[in-house]
C-alpha cells in the first residue's frame, strides 16, 4: 500500500512518529530552531554527535539521533541542505532521503519539517515522501517480503494549515504516485509486460484518471502505413501497439502539447543481437513510454489549462525467422524510405512513425523521450539525460524546467555536419551513421520526421534505470524526466 500523507502544523518534537526529518542549511547555527530544542531535550549528546560526524549542513550529510522517549519522535534524522537559498527541489530531496532512511529502519510513520518561506514546499515534501518510500515488491514471496512498510507521512508546516496546504499535499501525493506508475512499469519483467499488456495499463490509467485512450493494433498500424513500427516488431510473437492518451482541459486550451515515448518492452537487439551480460536490463527499454503514462496520470491530477497528448510506440525486438534484417528498406508513415543498418538501433524507427503521427495533431511542440543510445551515457554518464531541440527558445524552456524540477539534463547540439552519415545509396535515409556522435546522429534521424514542428528529443538512456538508489530516485526504474515534463506543461498552462 502507498504511504498516506497528511499536513499538520504541530510542534515537530511533539509529533508522535517513528522518524522526524529535519533539514539544516550549511553554516546555520546549531543553537537555533528545532535543533536547539532537540539539544534541550537530549542534552550534550546532540552537539557531541554533530561534532563527531563533522556535520555542518553540507548537502548529503546526515546525522541520526535516538531520542529515548524524551521527545515524541522515536528518532530524529538531521539532513544537510547545503548552502541557501533553498527551493522546493531541496524539500523534495530532504523528504525522499528521510523516507528512504525510514524504510530501511523499518519505520511505519515519518514526519518532515518543511523549511519556512519555500514556495511549493508542501507539495514537494509529499512528492519526496512517496518517491523515497517506493519499493517494487510485486514478485517477492515468503521471507523475501518486507516485514514492514512506511504507512503514514506528515508534512509539518509553520503556522495554520489551510486548504491550499492540504490541496498541495494531496497533489504532491498524486504526482509522486504517478511517477511510481512509471517506475513499476520499468521494473516489470518482460514476460509480464509486452506491448498489448502495456496498452492495457494505459487504458486502465486512462479510466481511473479521466483520460481518453486509443490503441492501434497491428491491423490498424498496417492500414495507416506505420511500417517502421511494424518492422521492429515483426520478429516477435507479440504484436506491436501504438497508444494515444489525451487530456483535455475545461474551456479553451492555451496550448496543445504532445509527449512521445519509446516503448520497447524488450530489446534483444534483433538479428544484431546484444551480448548476454546486461541484456536483462533491456526490460527497461520502455522507460520513455513508462514516463509518458506516468506523466499523463500526473497531468490528469494537475488539471492544467492545456491539451496534452501522450503517444507511445510499443514493440518487442526479437530475432526469429521473420525478424527485420540489415539491408532491408521500409517505408514510413512520413513517406520517407529507410535503409536498415543495425537492428539494435530499433528505437529511433519506432519513434519516427510516432513523431510523424504526432505531427498530424499540429501541436505547439512535440517532446519525445527514449532510452535511445549508449552514446549519450558515454557522453554524460548514468545520471544525466541529454536533450536536443530544433528551436533555441524551446531549449531554453527545457533548461528552465530542469532547474525547477531538479532533474539533471544537458543541452546537446544537433551537429549538421554529422547529417551526412545518414545518407543512403539505396533509400532516402540510413537509420544509423558512424559510431562517433551516436546520440547526435540518432537525434538528427528523428528530426527528419518532425517537419517544421517545434521539437525536443530527450535521451534518458542513463537515468531511466539506476543500479542503486540516489537523490529522489529508487534502485531500478526511476521515472527520471516526468518532473521536468510537468514543469514544461505548467509553464505553458500559466
Amino acid at each position: 500500500m502507498p504511504i498516506k500523507i497528511q499536513v499538520a502544523s504541530s510542534d515537530p518534537l511533539s509529533t508522535a512518529v517513528d522518524v522526524l526529518v529535519l533539514g539544516v542549511s550549511e553554516g546555520s547555527p546549531s543553537g537555533e530552531g528545532v535543533l536547539a530544542k532537540l539539544q534541550e531535550s537530549l542534552g550534550e549528546a546532540v552537539p557531541k554527535q554533530l561534532k563527531r560526524d563533522d556535520f555542518s549542513g553540507k548537502k548529503d550529510q546526515g546525522v541520526e539521533f535516538t531520542t529515548y522517549e524524551r521527545v515524541k519522535p522515536a528518532r530524529v534524522l538531521v539532513v544537510g541542505l547545503g548552502k541557501g537559498p533553498h527551493s522546493d527541489v531541496d524539500v523534495r530531496l530532504l523528504a525522499a532521503k528521510g523516507a528512504r532512511f525510514a524504510s530501511t529502519a523499518r519505520a511505519q510513520s515519518i514526519a518532515v519539517v518543511v523549511p519556512e518561506g519555500i514556495a511549493g514546499g508542501e507539495q514537494a515534501a509529499a512528492e519526496g515522501l512517496v518517491l523515497g518510500s517506493y519499493r517494487f515488491t510485486r514478485y517477492l514471496t515468503g521471507d523475501r517480503l518486507p516485514k514492514s512498510s512506511l504507512e503514514r507521512g506528515t508534512v509539518l508546516v509553520q503556522g495554520k494549515v489551510n486548504k491550499g496546504g492540504r490541496d498541495a499535499v494531496a497533489l504532491g501525493q498524486q504526482v509522486g504516485e504517478s511517477i511510481c506508475i512509471a517506475r513499476d512499469l520499468i521494473n516489470e519483467p518482460p514476460n509480464e509486460l509486452y506491448p498489448e499488456a502495456l496498452a492495457k495499463v494505459a487504458v486502465s490509467v486512462g479510466k481511473e484518471r479521466g483520460l481518453k485512450v486509443t490503441v492501434l493494433d497491428k491491423a490498424a498500424l498496417t492500414k495507416r502505413g506505420m511500417k517502421l513500427i511494424l518492422a521492429v516488431g515483426q520478429g516477435s510473437a507479440r504484436d506491436p501497439r501504438l497508444i494515444h492518451m489525451v487530456y483535455t482541459p475545461k474551456g479553451k486550451p492555451k496550448a496543445k502539447l504532445v509527449f512521445v515515448g519509446k516503448g520497447l518492452t524488450f530489446d534483444s537487439g534483433g538479428l544484431c543481437i546484444k551480448p548476454a551480460p546486461g541484456m536483462e536490463e533491456m526490460k527497461g527499454d520502455m522507460g520513455g513510454a513508462a514516463n509518458v503514462i506516468g506523466l499523463m496520470a500526473a497531468v490528469a491530477a494537475m488539471k492544467p489549462a492545456v491539451e496534452v497528448h501522450g503517444i507511445i510506440g510499443s514493440a518487442e525486438n526479437m530475432p526469429d525467422g521473420a525478424a527485420y534484417r540489415p539491408g532491408d528498406i521500409f517505408g514510413s508513415l512520413d513517406g520517407k524510405t529507410v535503409e536498415i543498418i543495425n537492428t539494435d538501433a530499433e528505437g529511433r524507427l519506432v519513434l519516427a512513425d510516432c513523431l510523424a503521427y504526432a505531427r498530424q495533431l499540429k501541436p505547439d511542440f512535440i517532446l519525445d523521450n527514449a532510452t535511445l543510445t549508449g552514446a549519450c551515457m558515454v557522453a554524460l554518464g548514468p545520471t544525466v539525460s541529454g536533450f536536443f531541440s530544433n528551436r533555441e527558445d524551446l531549449a531554453e524552456r527545457v533548461k528552465t524546467a530542469t532547474r525547477a524540477s531538479g532533474e539533471a539534463m544537458w543541452h546537446m547540439p544537433l551537429v549538421e555536419d554529422l547529417r551526412e552519415g545518414l545518407k543512403s545509396e539505396w533509400a532516402d535515409l540510413k537509420h544509423t551513421a558512424d559510431r562517433w556522435g551516436g546520440a547526435i546522429t540518432a537525434a538528427l534521424f528523428l528530426r527528419e520526421f518532425v517537419g517544421d514542428t517545434p521539437w525536443i528529443h530527450v535521451d534518458v538512456a542513463g537515468p531511466s534505470m539506476a543500479h542503486k538508489a540516489y537523490g529522489i530516485y529508487s534502485k531500478g526504474g526511476t521515472g527520471h524526466g516526468v518532473l521536468t515534463f510537468l514543469r514544461l506543461v505548467d509553464g505553458y498552462a500559466r
